[in-house]
């Protein structure tokens, strides 16, 4: 998008120069909400209101709430740098998709029963976005120079 400074009449860049970042940071952020609304439920249900106290069901709503705080911040930081250095955007929808799925996947198998394939693609889904957009700030930042 372009706008018009009204004092000077020349064009100027959007103040939105990451848009496809920016529409998964938002939708990360809604998807984090329910995550750790279920771990703050169990602790309620439980009376548990440090650590998982054994419980099983608690200890999985955490470590798929603590996985994807985990994950999913260092591969928006990388995916936003990507988009910066100029990365096709079917690269940074196919990344963000995939991060999407990924995350997912592995909350819902690691909160239903703890392990199950879908998890391990979770995590695969997980760690190509996270090593694609890592190597191509990598790559921009040296090539820069």
């Amino acid at each position: 998008r372009r706008s018009f400074v009204p004092a000077t009449g020349h064009r100027r860049r959007s103040l939105i120069s990451i848009p496809v970042t920016l529409l998964f940071v938002g939708v990360f952020a809604v998807v984090q909400v329910p995550l750790t609304v279920l771990v703050g439920y169990r602790r309620t249900q439980t009376n548990i209101q440090f650590l998982d106290g054994g419980d099983q069901v608690l200890l999985r709503r955490m470590r798929a709430h603590g996985n994807f705080t985990e994950t999913v911040p260092i591969v928006l930081l990388a995916m936003a740098g990507a988009e910066l250095s100029g990365a096709p955007h079917w690269a940074l929808w196919a990344g963000g998709l995939s991060l999407l799925l990924g995350r997912c996947m592995h909350a819902a198998v690691l909160i239903a029963k703890g392990w199950g394939l879908p998890r391990a693609i979770g995590m695969v889904l997980t760690f190509v976005p996270m090593l694609g957009f890592g190597v191509w700030c990598v790559y921009r930042a040296a090539s820069a120079g």
